[in-house]
């Protein structure tokens, strides 16, 4: 195992923050494929994922001592330092930059438009050398980029180590939740070994949910690029990238961590980068429904919010999910339910300002456009 040390200019005066990455295997060959990013608490106070992380470090250095990784595995625990960093009297708030009010997970660099006219004329009909080739390129692109922040020059440090990754596992969590993942339509296939080891509950895939958010950055140039150049010079989606989100915020025990992990190495002996017959495929709890398709339900008016259903919970389209309790005027209103479908996440808070986005019902059938995150 091999530690790198990223250095992130000082934000103040005479501060110092690091990114620490801990690498697995057979490193040291940028952009030459066989190769796994995991990273947790982009969103700095989402902490099951650091959990997870640990016991992942423990089970890849025995793998490591009997060498049985036939890749190379990254693990970053702490992906976000500046926002861990960011305690407000005594309230975590790691979800949104403090200088710019900008989310962590967003903003990454979309590489199509770079890349694009770096490869017109150079691809072939070769496509393990295309990904070579586009690798190279994706990362030739994000060494220009020259950050004008901190938080900025975290990205480009992140971006760049899983960009040239053949798997992505970005490990974050909900307020209240059952385990659910998010990933690209085209690799929605690819992602379901992992969501039924996993045990997950709701697969939401989208082609462009917004905002660029860290796993499409690793993943959402390889579809576009396909399109661009056509069959005849083949571009595969070379990066499997994930948002795996752990359950809930308060979700945080040895024991979900540890089986979490064990599902991860399982998935990782199942995709041929540990060696090693993997378990049977669990079957799947779920299939993959359209991040288009989930309906974000919102407090009609401000008041006590009283959940009637829990998460993880089949909702049919018409049903009561939670009451609004007005405690000045006595009114309690029903949130309903307008699609059916599983109950994947709710908000911890039990005050409800009007119009706040309490619940997420994952839909089968895609209706929404736009920026399909929350914020």
């Amino acid at each position: 195992m091999q530690i790198q040390q990223h250095v992130l200019p000082d934000i103040s005066s005479g501060t110092v923050r690091e990114l620490r990455s801990f690498h697995y295997g057979s490193f040291g060959q940028s952009g030459q494929g066989r190769k796994v990013y995991i990273q947790s608490s982009l969103h700095a106070d989402e902490i099951p994922g650091m959990l997870v992380n640990h016991y992942l470090r423990e089970m890849l250095e025995q793998y490591e001592k009997i060498a049985a990784i036939a890749a190379e595995i990254v693990l970053v625990p702490v992906a976000n330092p500046i926002g861990l960093a960011q305690d407000i009297q005594g309230t975590a708030f790691g979800r949104f930059d403090l200088a710019t009010g900008i989310n962590f997970n967003r903003g990454y660099r979309h590489l199509t438009p770079h890349l694009l006219p770096l490869l017109e004329g150079k691809l072939g009909a070769d496509a393990s050398e295309n990904v070579k080739l586009i690798r190279q390129q994706a990362l030739a692109v994000l060494q220009e980029w020259q950050p004008d922040t901190a938080t900025d020059h975290q990205k480009k440090i992140l971006q760049t180590l899983a960009v040239d990754a053949d798997i992505v596992l970005d490990l974050h969590c909900d307020n209240q939740a059952v385990m659910h993942l998010y990933t690209g339509t085209p690799l929605a296939d690819d992602c379901m070994p992992l969501a039924a080891y996993l045990r997950a509950q709701a697969v939401l895939v989208s082609v462009l949910s917004g905002d660029d958010p860290f796993d499409e950055s690793c993943s959402r140039h390889w579809w576009e690029l396909a399109q661009h150049f056509g069959t005849a010079t083949p571009v595969p989606n070379a990066c499997l990238s994930i948002t795996v989100e752990l359950r809930g915020e308060t979700e945080v025990s040895h024991e979900l961590a540890q089986a979490d992990a064990l599902a991860i190495i399982n998935f990782l002996r199942h995709a041929g980068y540990l060696r090693g017959k993997a378990p049977a495929l669990p079957q799947a709890l779920c299939q993959p429904t359209p991040l288009e398709g989930v309906e974000p339900l919102r407090a009609p008016h401000a008041g006590i919010l009283v959940f009637t259903r829990e998460a993880g919970d089949y909702i049919e389209a018409g049903e009561k999910v939670a009451d609004i309790v007005d405690p000045v005027s006595a009114r309690m209103t029903p949130v309903l339910a307008t699609v059916s479908g599983i109950l994947f996440a709710r908000v911890a808070r039990r005050y409800a300002t009007h119009g706040m986005r309490i619940a997420k019902i994952a839909g089968p059938v895609a209706y929404r456009t736009g920026n399909l995150l929350s914020l």
